[in-house]
């Protein structure tokens, strides 16, 4: 069974003050009101202002609103959200989010909550397995996560999004109104695809599914903290940048994990699929001195400096 927003809120025990992400949705609507309710005098909020589409300014004024009702600070944040050739939409979106909530809060507020919720988590999911995505997609979202000086949380992680309405509707401060984004049920997008269409099935097919899945998700993010460590042990082995001999020396799955780590955290470079086999295929051909490594991962190249490996853009 998923949790109520009581339980959620009695378990979330943020460093204040504390600011809130707030879209004027339903969800984003019920974590700013629980908030308010637990840490009156405390609590911001920030929209972020995507620009996106028409009814853009008329969201950002309904959040006003409510905010002002509730003796609330808001702060408005305009972003430039287009993405650019090759990056998804909604990566974009996100980014610019993201930056945008640091901005607006920092240096006073400590904490930053997040209205996602179980639906969201089981929609994620699906997304990585829809695409093939290896542990850190199966991880799906973390609860909390840290950006410098800043804490991100998740409080709702655990209630669906029936449930928030549902505390929503009861609260005995009414109206409490919220807007419906009509981007949510355009069906060009995969997310909602799956909202519309996967989930009502597997709430048919398992109806406890959002425990389950956020379980599953909880055992990826385990065993991808796992791999992790061992990726950091492995490159203070083989140094930095790595030596191709002692590359050769680990297991394969090592040496694909050593690598995506090595990339990712040094270069910021997260490599397909194809692009680390073969890379892996080049690295145990180079036995000798003369031996040419030179192949395209991500947007630059690796190859072979002296004895060890390099990337370039």
């Amino acid at each position: 069974m998923t949790g109520s927003v009581p339980q959620a809120m009695a378990a979330f025990a943020p460093a204040l003050p504390l600011a809130v992400a707030y879209s004027g949705g339903a969800d984003s609507t019920a974590l700013l009101l629980a908030c308010v309710q637990q840490w009156p005098g405390q609590v911001s909020a920030v929209h972020v202002h995507h620009g996106l589409q028409a009814a853009a300014d008329s969201f950002a004024n309904h959040c006003q609103s409510v905010c002002d009702a509730l003796g609330v600070p808001l702060r408005v944040m305009a972003v430039d959200a287009r993405h650019a050739p090759g990056q998804s939409p909604e990566d974009a979106a996100r980014r610019a989010r993201y930056q945008a909530l640091c901005q607006a809060v920092l240096p006073t507020v400590k904490t930053i909550a997040i209205a996602h919720h179980a639906d969201d988590q089981a929609e994620t999911l699906f997304l990585a397995l829809g695409r093939g995505a290896g542990l850190p997609g199966l991880s799906a979202m973390p609860h909390q996560w840290t950006r410098g000086s800043l804490t991100f949380c998740r409080p709702l992680l655990q209630v669906s999004a029936a449930a928030l309405r549902r505390w929503l509707a009861d609260q005995p401060i009414q109206p409490i109104k919220f807007v419906e984004d009509p981007t949510n049920v355009d069906e060009r997008f995969t997310r909602n695809r799956i909202r519309a269409h996967l989930l009502p099935a597997w709430q048919v097919a398992f109806p406890n599914f959002r425990a389950t899945v956020a379980r599953s998700a909880a055992h990826a993010a385990q065993a991808q903290a796992l791999l992790q460590e061992v990726a950091h042990q492995d490159l203070e082995q083989v140094g930095l940048p790595p030596h191709i001999a002692l590359l050769q020396g680990l297991s394969r799955p090592r040496l694909a994990n050593v690598l995506r780590h090595w990339l990712k955290t040094i270069h910021q470079v997260i490599p397909r699929s194809a692009q680390l086999n073969e890379l892996m295929d080049q690295i145990m051909r180079c036995t000798t001195r003369a031996h040419r490594l030179h192949i395209k991962v991500g947007q630059g190249f690796c190859l072979r400096r002296e004895e060890c490996l390099d990337w370039y853009n």
